[in-house]
């Protein structure tokens, strides 16, 4: 659900271009008015407002955007201006080419929350704009049971409907117990086997099943038998089956905790979920946490930045 708001009267998208090129204008720009336009349009909107911009003013409004302004303020908006696959395509890039490391962060988060219609149009539009499938640059930047399970899992088609075969989630509860608790050491491939194959709806109803049947959370008998970014791979999976509003919550909460802000994952989760899920993410902090997120991001950001994240978030829930 989307916390978008968008005003009771849509402006033309010429309109907006060119009361955003009047905002550039001058000593200074009027970062106010850019954020009032581009946080209150949805993504078919701001592509038309792109397209109007570029044909009336022979420039990119992303280019104009990078020359005007700078920081948290422009690498939030610069993202916000995508669609959602290729907005998730350029993070993965970014990720995948990372100097000196990959930012497996950033690429658990995007490919391991992605339901599979959104993975197949992430891996299309990764394809055409950075002449490169994704599946290779993941082979060539990751190793191990981690490179395994992504690849697993972007090239797996996995159902996405409600039904489950109760009889499948009752195997597959037993053969995760066999293959960890059970037994000395680690049957990597057969989790990343269940966690690829299976539909969100089928691993929720497992791990609910592995609790009952062995009195251990499925997710405390991950964390026991695995690590590193394969064991982050697996409970993002996992926790996006179950809870994905709780784990975005959790990540927002990470990021703001603590001396500083970690601003790129807070721009990433707040951006990408605006347009999806976000109203439930924000209750889900709530109910978690005891406060509003608008309260977390407004003590930990400040001056356009903040505003413009608070404007994208709406209302305190």
């Amino acid at each position: 659900m989307s916390t978008l708001t968008l005003p009771p009267v849509l402006q033309s998208p010429r309109d907006d271009a060119v009361k955003l090129h009047k905002a550039f204008k001058g000593l200074g720009c009027d970062t106010s008015k850019v954020i009032n336009i581009l946080a209150h349009r949805d993504s078919v909107q701001r592509g038309l407002i792109e397209q109007e911009y570029e044909t009336a003013f022979s420039e990119q409004l992303s280019k104009r955007i990078s020359s005007e302004l700078h920081g948290n303020v422009k690498k939030a908006l610069l993202l916000w201006l995508h669609d959602p696959a290729t907005r998730d395509a350029s993070i993965a890039r970014q990720a995948l080419t990372a100097a000196p490391v990959v930012d497996c962060q950033a690429i658990t988060e995007i490919i391991c929350s992605r339901t599979p219609s959104q993975l197949r149009r992430l891996k299309e539009v990764y394809l055409s704009t950075f002449h490169s499938p994704l599946e290779h640059d993941i082979e060539n930047q990751t190793s191990g049971d981690y490179k395994k399970l992504l690849l697993a899992y972007l090239s797996t088609p996995r159902y996405e409907g409600p039904e489950l075969d109760h009889g499948i989630v009752q195997q597959d509860a037993k053969q995760l117990y066999k293959s960890g608790e059970k037994r000395l050491g680690t049957d990597e491939k057969m989790f990343i086997k269940i966690f690829s194959e299976r539909s969100c709806t089928h691993l929720a109803a497992v791990s609910s099943a592995y609790q009952t049947e062995f009195g251990n959370t499925l997710e405390k008998a991950v964390k026991k038998e695995i690590s590193g970014n394969f064991l982050s791979g697996l409970l993002t999976i996992l926790r996006c089956a179950t809870n994905p509003a709780m784990y975005f919550a959790k990540i927002l909460r990470k990021s703001m905790k603590g001396v500083g802000t970690d601003d790129s994952r807070l721009i990433r989760v707040i951006v990408t979920r605006t347009e999806i899920d976000m109203q439930h993410i924000k209750a889900a902090y709530y109910s978690r946490y005891g406060k509003p997120l608008t309260h977390a991001v407004r003590s930990d950001t400040s001056g356009h930045y903040k505003d413009f994240l608070l404007n994208l978030l709406g209302t305190d829930y």
